[in-house]
């Protein structure tokens, strides 16, 4: 038996990195899931090893989203998990970042979540309710220079978190918001070795399996919480260690 027998799971950006831990781990506790993701292959082949399903989804398209949610709810059944894990990162200043990489980060990183959080509300009402997990980042807790439309992004995941919260519990819907810090992902390739973690009370980077055991627990047993945060960054937002 596992935690999630029954369930069906929707994690977008799916096919690699903490989506894709994410995924492994749902379904090794028993959910049906679905890799969404832009990476056909990669989706695909993974959804295959564990029994899952694929679908190809732009999370800033919202016909997209309609056309996604529409095809689970009639060939699977109503969605009970939504992993919000897909987005990007740009690093640029405030002062030279234009508007067109700032709109790519907000449109992927915000209103990605905003739509699959509108996107599969009716069919978790349908179900007798859900959860839905937002993925932000210690940038939604705190601020980083070169990071603008980034941070922006993962502070609005947070408020977003708080007001779906606070909308869906009604339908017995929680919504909380995960904050990782620096976690082994192709987004952080070639700074696994960095001194920015040498400070932190755990000083190494973080894997994506750890991130996504958190992740199991807030949609499996954390029955009491929502429209709040929950941090895996190797304690990089309590202070840095000083070596005096």
């Amino acid at each position: 038996m596992g935690k999630l027998d029954g369930r069906i799971a929707l994690v977008t950006g799916g096919s690699s990195g903490m989506g894709a831990a994410d995924a492994k781990l749902l379904a090794a506790e028993g959910a049906r899931v679905i890799v969404a993701d832009l990476a056909d292959d990669a989706g695909q082949a993974l959804a295959d090893s564990i029994g899952g399903l694929y679908r190809h989804l732009d999370v800033s398209d919202e016909t997209q989203w309609k056309a996604v949610v529409a095809d689970v709810d009639t060939t699977v059944g109503h969605i009970d998990i939504l992993i919000n894990n897909a987005g990007i990162v740009a690093f640029t200043p405030v002062a030279t970042t234009e508007l067109e990489e700032w709109n790519r980060v907000i449109g992927i990183n915000l209103t990605g979540v905003f739509l699959g959080i509108r996107s599969v509300a009716e069919s978790m009402k349908a179900a007798g309710g859900g959860v839905i997990v937002n993925v932000s980042s210690t940038a939604g807790i705190m601020g980083y220079s070169n990071l603008s439309a980034y941070v922006a992004s993962k502070w609005g995941v947070r408020g977003l978190t708080k007001a779906a919260a606070l909308d869906l519990g009604k339908d017995n819907i929680r919504v909380v918001s995960v904050h990782p810090g620096g976690i082994r992902t192709p987004m952080t390739a070639g700074m696994e070795g960095s001194a920015m973690y040498a400070g932190q009370p755990i000083p190494r980077i973080g894997e994506p399996e750890e991130v996504a055991k958190l992740i199991l627990y807030l949609v499996a047993d954390a029955t009491y919480s929502t429209g709040t945060e929950f941090i895996a960054d190797g304690g990089a937002t309590v202070g840095q260690v000083l070596n005096v």
